[in-house]
């Protein structure tokens, strides 16, 4: 049984930081390119982040200079680190893991900022 799972959303004030966690179970990780996206109420999922299998990196121009993306193949693990957050930076995050035809999400986390 496939499982993303993602961890480390919640509430901070603008300017503060937050530290998302996907914890895979099921699938060999280090085959997938793995990605973050985020969906805002009555805004559709965008991308934001995505890290390939031998480490190319991507991100939304929204979030450069602010989020980094990583990777623990060892550790079936995926990080997105969040500086500098903002009041449009909230939403629903969500992890995927993608190979070929085989394409899995987790059930999202909530980040949420506001003062």
């Amino acid at each position: 049984q496939v499982q993303l799972v993602e961890s480390g959303g919640g509430l901070v004030q603008p300017g503060g930081s937050l530290r998302l966690s996907c914890a895979a179970s099921g699938i060999t990780f280090r085959f997938y390119r793995m990605g973050w996206y985020r969906q805002a109420p009555g805004k559709q999922r965008e991308l934001v982040a995505s890290i390939t299998r031998t480490g190319t990196l991507a991100y939304a121009d929204s979030v450069k200079g602010r989020f980094t993306i990583s990777r623990d193949n060892a550790k079936n693990t995926g990080d997105l680190q969040m500086n500098s957050l903002k009041a449009e930076d909230t939403a629903v995050y969500y992890c995927n893991a993608v190979w070929g035809v085989n394409d899995y999400w987790g059930q999202g986390t909530q980040v949420t900022v506001s003062s």
